[in-house]
């Protein structure tokens, strides 16, 4: 049977409406205010979102952050790659392309403190091949990129060489990727990848991936 195409549907490049800042949910910085600028894109994880998510990871690793290592792609607001800092993860890279969020996450790091974070001002595509091309492995990764240009579709088969032992990749999209539309055909980027947690917000479909390829 033939595989549907790489090309996704229009999406809204918005989710819902958002106020200018959201909270750290949990850990050490919990409920620290994190602003968002008026990014072109930039549309952070609601706090209930990350909520579930997190109760959803915390649960898959029996509630120990110590040891993991976390990429956070499009990190935006850093709304996901500092809530997994703050729940004491050993280390979290965060890379965005635009410099002003780099700066806000930057004066934001120092404010925290937060010594287990590295920030990178790198295109997404770019870094995870740099990434991949020197062995480095993650436990987490999360992608939550613009819904308009297909970024999920192409990062998502990078992160595979990316991945430690039972690594989990959060990702979040306009479409669901669960694919239950009667033929069950998955995208040739979906290839190999087991949706293992999802679940729907408004129009943010969340999920939480393993490889198994």
């Amino acid at each position: 049977m033939q595989k549907k195409s790489l090309k996704s549907p229009k999406v809204p490049v918005h989710g819902p409406k958002q106020s200018n800042q959201v909270r750290i949910i949990g850990g050490a910085w919990k409920r620290t205010p994190l602003p968002v600028l008026e990014a072109l894109g930039l549309r952070p994880t609601p706090d209930r979102v990350r909520e579930t998510v997190f109760n959803w990871i915390t649960h898959l690793r029996d509630a120990n952050w110590s040891p993991v290592k976390v990429l956070d792609l499009f990190a935006g607001s850093g709304a996901l790659g500092l809530e997994a800092a703050s729940r004491g993860a050993a280390h979290v890279l965060m890379a965005d392309s635009n410099t002003a969020v780099i700066r806000q996450l930057d004066t934001i790091k120092t404010k925290l403190n937060a010594t287990n974070v590295t920030l990178q001002r790198a295109d997404a595509l770019l870094l995870a091949q740099s990434l991949a091309s020197r062995g480095q492995q993650f436990d987490l990764i999360f992608l939550d990129p613009p819904y308009q240009q297909d970024f999920l579709a192409r990062t998502l088969p990078l992160c595979v060489k990316l991945l430690a032992p039972g690594a989990l990749v959060y990702a979040e999209s306009g479409l669901p990727l669960t694919f239950d539309d009667g033929d069950g055909d998955a995208p040739d980027w979906m290839a190999g990848w087991e949706v293992v947690r999802a679940d729907k917000a408004g129009m943010v479909y969340y999920h939480l991936l393993q490889y198994c390829g």
